[in-house]
C-alpha cells in the first residue's frame, strides 16, 4: 500500500522539463539544464523534452531556410511528449510556440506546471490574433513562475501571485583555473551573444568606429566566425564560433566586457546574462542602463552605464587609460559573481519548485 507521505514523495520527484532548445541554446543551458542537472543530483527523476533540435539551431545562425517538415516534427514530438509526461513539469515560455492558448490548455489537463521566461517574450506576439493575450493566460493558470529579472517579475505578479526572480545563473566552477590566463596584448572589448542578437553590435557602429580614432583596440565577438561577413568597417574585429569548451578562456583572456542595448521592451526584458559571465571573468563591464543591466552593473564600481555614445566612448577609454580603476573594477566584478551562481540560486530553485508542486496536492 502507498501512503500519503510516499504518494507526495513519487509526485515531487518525477519531474519533466520542456526546454525551447537543446543545450546549444544559451537561455535552456543556463537555465532548465542547469538546474535540472542539479535536481537529478538529489534522486528527482528528470525528463527533458527539447522543442527544437540542434539541426534547427544550426539553420537559424547560418539563416538558411527553415526545414518546415522538421518543425512538424517538432510538434509532433511535443504532443507525444507532454502526453507521457508526469503530473508536474517545468516549461520554458510555451509548450507549443505559435498556437492559441486553447491548444496548450488541453495538454495542460490534470497538470500542475512552472513557467520559466527570461525575455519579455510577450513582445513575439504583440498584434498577433489569437496569440497576443496567450502567455496571459498560461501566467494566470500556472502553479508558479520564474522569471529572469524584475521587469518581467513586475509583469507577471499582476497576474499570478506565486512568482520568484531567479537570474540566468553561471555555475562558479567553470570559471576556476582560468585566473592565470594571459590577456591579449591588444586591448580588446568582449561581446558573447548568437547571430540573432548581434544587431546590438551593428546598432553602436558609429560608436566603435569613433573609438577606433582614439585607440587601438580589439572587438572580439563570440558567436559565429560567419559574421565578419558584418564586421563593422574600419573596426578591429576577431570572430569565434561559440562554444562551452571555449566561451570561458576566451573571456579571461579579454579585458573589458560590453553589453549594448537598445532602449525597447524586449530590451528591457532581457535578462543580462552575458553581463553574468563577465563578472565571473574578473572583467570590468560597459552597458546600456537598460533593464537588468542596471540591476548587475553598478556604477563606478564593477563598471559603467552610459546612456550616449560619447560616454561609452569616455568609458571605455577610463578603463583603457587607469590601470589603477580596470584593476579595482574587475576585482569587484568578480568578488560580486557569487550573488549571479547556482550555488547561491540553487537552493531556493528547489525549495520554490518542492514548495509549488506540494500545495496543489495537500
Amino acid at each position: 500500500m502507498t501512503t500519503n507521505g510516499e504518494f507526495l514523495e513519487s509526485i515531487m520527484t518525477n519531474l519533466s522539463f520542456f526546454t525551447k532548445y537543446p543545450t546549444q541554446g544559451a537561455t535552456s543551458r543556463y537555465r532548465s539544464f542547469a538546474f535540472a542537472c542539479r535536481l537529478a543530483q538529489y534522486d528527482y527523476n528528470i525528463e527533458i523534452q527539447s522543442f527544437m533540435d540542434s539541426r534547427y539551431l544550426e539553420r537559424l545562425f547560418a539563416k538558411k531556410p527553415k526545414n518546415k517538415m522538421g518543425i512538424f516534427l517538432s510538434y509532433c514530438e511535443r504532443v507525444i511528449a507532454v502526453m507521457r509526461a508526469s503530473s508536474t513539469i517545468i516549461i520554458e515560455r510555451e509548450l507549443f510556440p505559435y498556437l492559441p492558448y486553447g491548444f496548450e490548455k488541453w495538454f495542460l489537463r490534470g497538470k500542475r506546471y512552472i513557467l520559466d521566461y527570461d525575455d519579455n517574450v510577450w513582445e513575439d506576439y504583440r498584434g498577433k490574433w489569437l496569440l497576443e493575450g496567450k502567455y496571459d493566460h498560461l501566467v494566470t493558470n500556472a502553479a508558479g513562475v520564474i522569471v529572469g529579472n524584475d521587469f518581467l517579475k513586475a509583469r507577471v505578479e499582476t497576474l499570478n501571485s506565486n512568482v520568484i526572480k531567479i537570474p540566468t545563473v553561471i555555475n562558479l566552477d567553470a570559471y576556476q583555473g582560468h585566473d592565470l590566463l594571459p590577456k591579449f596584448d591588444r586591448f580588446s572589448l568582449v561581446w558573447i551573444g548568437s547571430r540573432i542578437t548581434y544587431g546590438y553590435i551593428l546598432s553602436f557602429a558609429r560608436m566603435f568606429q569613433a573609438l577606433a580614432q582614439k585607440i587601438d583596440f580589439d572587438l572580439v565577438i563570440i558567436a559565429s566566425q560567419s559574421l565578419q561577413s558584418e564586421a563593422i568597417e574600419g573596426v578591429s574585429m576577431r570572430f569565434y564560433d561559440w562554444s562551452g569548451e571555449v566561451e570561458v578562456t576566451l573571456l579571461r583572456q579579454c579585458h573589458v566586457g560590453i553589453m549594448p542595448l537598445d532602449n525597447d521592451l524586449f530590451s528591457q526584458g532581457k535578462s543580462g546574462f552575458k553581463l553574468i559571465q563577465y563578472q565571473a571573468s574578473g572583467l570590468p563591464m560597459v552597458a546600456s542602463p537598460v533593464g537588468e543591466n542596471c540591476t548587475i552593473v553598478q556604477e563606478g564600481c564593477n563598471g559603467f552605464l552610459p546612456k550616449t555614445h560619447n560616454e561609452w566612448i569616455d568609458s571605455i577609454l577610463k578603463l583603457h587609460n587607469d590601470a589603477s580603476l580596470y584593476r579595482q573594477m574587475g576585482d569587484n566584478a568578480m568578488q560580486n559573481a557569487f550573488d549571479f551562481s547556482i550555488q547561491k540560486y540553487f537552493p531556493i530553485y528547489r525549495e520554490f519548485i518542492d514548495a509549488t508542486f506540494a500545495e496543489g496536492i495537500l
